[in-house]
């Protein structure tokens, strides 16, 4: 399987692209308001997409959602908890910044709805959904077993975990997610994060501060 990345704005918010080969089909995971930068990673290996999976619906990672699905001619989807913060991009901009940096903001005309434990087949591939709510409400992490990798948006980190400090944040309720739905997966799962280095779900297990207590 053919995976590559790039941190595509101004929070060095990752985009993925997955594909079964290079020159045939991809799924984009995550869309910062940067839908150039996206065209050009998909254009690297020769890939067209098909889909959007967007983690969460916070702007860095929801941002050019819009542009992309019509660039692209592709459906964009979410979880519906998380509708709320991605429909209002510049919103959450104009709280967290009191600014509107240069991108692409408009929103898709509607989603695809994102379950838990549902397998979406796509690219020749199938990704599991994994809800995990705590950095948003609707927060959702893609698990491709056959390939042993998560695509963990905000979730988990190299050393760290998503915050939870801004509206719709719940610390308790990401610390269950990650016990219940995340440290379960195999320990070799490679982990590719929304934001930082890919790790690796043993590296964490042994080494994240926020993961002591999960360790046993």
């Amino acid at each position: 399987m053919l995976i590559d990345g790039e941190p595509l704005w101004l929070a060095g918010t990752n985009t993925w692209i997955l594909a079964a080969e290079r020159g045939g089909r991809a799924i984009v995971v995550d869309a910062p308001p940067n839908p150039d930068g996206v065209a050009e990673l998909l254009a690297r290996h020769d890939l067209a997409p098909v889909a959007l999976l967007v983690t969460h619906g916070h702007v860095d990672h929801v941002g050019g959602a819009g542009a992309i699905a019509s660039r692209f001619a592709v459906s964009a989807y979410l979880h519906p908890d998380d509708e709320w913060l991605a429909g209002d991009p510049l919103g959450q901009l104009r709280a967290l910044w009191g600014m509107i940096p240069p991108g692409e903001y408009e929103p898709p005309t509607r989603f695809e709805r994102l379950d838990h434990d549902a397998v979406l087949a796509l690219a020749g591939l199938d990704l599991r959904v994994i809800h995990t709510p705590g950095h948003t409400p609707g927060h959702c992490c893609f698990h491709v077993a056959s390939e042993g990798v998560l695509f963990s948006g905000d979730q988990l980190f190299a050393g760290s975990i998503g915050r939870t400090d801004l509206p719709g944040g719940d610390y308790d309720a990401l610390m269950r997610s990650m016990e219940e739905r995340i440290v379960t997966l195999p320990a070799e799962t490679v982990v590719f994060p929304g934001h930082g280095p890919t790790t690796t779900l043993a590296r964490e297990l042994a080494t994240n501060p926020f993961l002591e207590e999960l360790r046993a």
